[in-house]
């Protein structure tokens, strides 16, 4: 396994300094945002597991190289896995997803056996499944479930499973995922909500767009990447990057600037006017309000996706708008340092890849403040 050069930097992510450090193992780890609320509550991560290079990267750089292993699941042999008192991790998903082709033939859905078999080899006292809110409706998870009743995961008969929203604890974006934890060392339960809409039953309000990028300049430091790379696992990818270096924007055209100025908070394609409607959505009058739509400054955002730099594929207008003032409008997508930072990464997470890979990351990404909730629900259940 190759360490990058000594020049590389580390964020300085959260962490509990306690003794005696629960361990985890994190499967498709992707860029670290499962692992980046589990270091937080206390855990030291022994293995991540994860075949995309720039995302490896990413993870590498934020959490240490020694313990990545950037290969397909697959490859990765059972003897090789550390005991571990937590396995976490979320299968991809794409042949769930809303977004995706729906085919239940996609090998894609069938990850998660390999999740099981290193589970079983990690031989852990909780693990936990993320995973989109359709999951749970899909035959894989049915799957799963004759697993835990009665099948090789039957050990871990303490079951708790749900559709959890991000916002309820404290990420300021309205992203609704299932997660299912899984004990064989007595019950767990899912994490309770920390925020409601409004603050309701004594709760914190939810977290809002403002509180995660109002600070953040309005105008993009630049349109492109520095010129950087670094080496990990025998390759060279871009990078290092400090998250304040990913507060790219774009160069839209005239056009798309005119359709961002009629498009007020909370509105999208419905605002524009005819002759700045292309034809296809002026022949579609039904079908979702996000497309083109712009963020509201005091409401969580909507789920940021992978491709958040393109307002044509959801709500991914920076939420400053004027009605009396059009001079002060930002009329742009948000930035990568803006979506990190509405997927709550730490503010000096470190980023490896392009534009695209990094955009896939962030999007794929689970938050890190909902992970630290389920961290902290976990960590309480160890012995």
């Amino acid at each position: 396994m190759s360490s990058p050069t000594k020049n590389a930097t580390r964020s300085s992510v959260p962490r509990r300094q306690d003794a005696g450090c629960p361990s985890a193992v994190d499967l498709f780890a992707g860029c670290g945002g499962m692992t980046a609320g589990f270091v937080a509550e206390g855990f030291d991560p022994k293995l991540a597991v994860e075949w995309e290079l720039p995302a490896a990267a990413t993870y590498a750089a934020n959490f240490g190289v020694d313990h990545v292993r950037c290969i397909d699941i697959a490859e990765l042999r059972s003897d090789e896995v550390p005991k571990a008192d937590v396995v976490i991790g979320g299968p991809p998903c794409q042949g769930f997803s809303n977004l995706g082709t729906k085919d239940p033939t996609d090998p894609r859905n069938a990850l998660w056996r390999e999740y099981q078999r290193v589970v079983l080899a990690a031989d852990p006292q909780v693990f936990v499944i993320e995973n989109v809110d359709r999951f749970m409706k899909s035959s894989e998870f049915a799957l799963l479930m004759d697993q835990l009743r009665s099948g090789a995961l039957k050990r871990w008969k303490h079951v708790d499973v749900d559709v959890l929203n991000a916002s309820d604890y404290g990420v300021p974006q309205r992203r609704r995922r299932t997660i299912l934890i899984a004990s064989r060392v007595g019950p767990v339960t899912l994490p309770a909500p920390s925020h409601a809409k409004d603050g309701e039953r004594g709760l914190k309000p939810w977290a809002t767009v403002r509180q995660a990028i109002g600070k953040v300049s309005r105008v993009p430091d630049r349109t492109e990447l520095p010129e950087s790379t670094e080496e990990y696992f025998g390759h060279r990818v871009p990078g290092v990057f400090k998250s304040t270096e990913i507060h790219v924007g774009r160069r839209p055209r005239p056009m798309s600037l005119e359709r961002y100025d009629h498009i007020p908070p909370g509105g999208g394609r419905f605002d524009l006017p005819d002759h700045l409607l292309p034809r296809c959505w002026a022949e579609k009058l039904t079908g979702t309000t996000d497309v083109m739509g712009r963020m509201r400054w005091d409401a969580p955002s909507l789920t940021i996706r992978t491709e958040f730099f393109k307002p044509e594929k959801g709500q991914y207008l920076h939420p400053q708008w004027d009605a009396d003032e059009p001079d002060n409008r930002v009329n742009r997508p948000i930035t990568h340092r803006e979506a990190a930072l509405l997927q709550t990464f730490p503010v000096d997470y470190l980023w490896c890849g392009g534009k695209i890979d990094i955009a896939k990351q962030i999007g794929n990404a689970v938050p890190a403040r909902l992970a630290a909730a389920i961290a902290a629900t976990v960590r309480n259940r160890l012995k």
